[in-house]
């Protein structure tokens, strides 16, 4: 599951972000609105946790930008607002929920769940390319009929490349995907993608997951 923090706090984003990957999510984090709203344009996100008050652009701009763009990921609204206009303004704007500082990580994990159980019921998210499926929802990873049963990696791994069909995805970029700050050798991943390769491509005419030389890896049905 990917959440993008957009807080300009750094203290702040840190906390959360330790709090989130401890609780198995994938985090981005941007320091401010401009940065926010290249990575919500650039990638695919479950959900997004905005702070109000950001640089270069507020959190209400950025909500109520990405709304008028058709982008209609889950987006749960931090500020030290606590007044009832501000939080109807908040939500008013396309925010999906509003928490207010200073608040709890349990509180805060649980508006998450509920986004995520509220997301889920709506629709399952199901990414495609060729013959292969991802229902990223239920983690049912199908090539034809099929089953393939993967490892928690080699699910964050599949949903990235899926997530960036027919684009190179590269070292660096799987890496911080996968671990964050973790420093991990490019061995490591070249064995991943051999594994995942094995259970996604194994007895297929057509293979998907492809290596760029010296760029790094991409999934297409070209």
């Amino acid at each position: 599951m990917n959440i993008l923090i957009v807080e300009d706090d750094t203290n702040t984003a840190l906390y959360l972000r330790k709090g989130l990957v401890e609780e198995s999510f994938t985090v981005d984090v941007a320091s401010d609105g401009t940065q926010g709203l290249a990575k919500i344009r650039q990638n695919s996100y479950d959900i997004i946790i905005l702070d109000w008050m950001l640089p270069a652009l507020s959190g209400i701009d950025l909500c109520v930008i990405a709304r008028k763009n058709d982008i209609n990921t889950p987006i749960l609204m931090l500020s030290a607002k606590s007044d009832i206009r501000d939080k109807i303004e908040g939500l008013n704007c396309g925010a999906d929920d509003y928490l207010s500082k200073p608040f709890s990580f349990d509180e805060l994990l649980a508006r998450i769940h509920a986004l995520v159980r509220r997301k889920t019921l709506q629709h399952d998210i199901i990414l495609k390319v060729g013959n292969l499926t991802f229902n990223v929802s239920k983690r049912k990873v199908q090539r034809g009929k099929k089953d393939i049963k993967l490892t928690n990696k080699e699910y964050e791994l599949l949903e990235l490349l899926m997530r960036n069909k027919g684009h190179v995805v590269s070292i660096k970029k799987i890496t911080t995907h996968l671990w964050q700050d973790e420093t991990i050798s490019d061995s490591i991943i070249k064995v991943m993608i051999y594994h995942l390769r094995n259970k996604i491509d194994e007895n297929e005419e057509k293979k998907l997951i492809k290596t760029v030389r010296k760029f790094g890896y991409k999934i297409d049905d070209i």
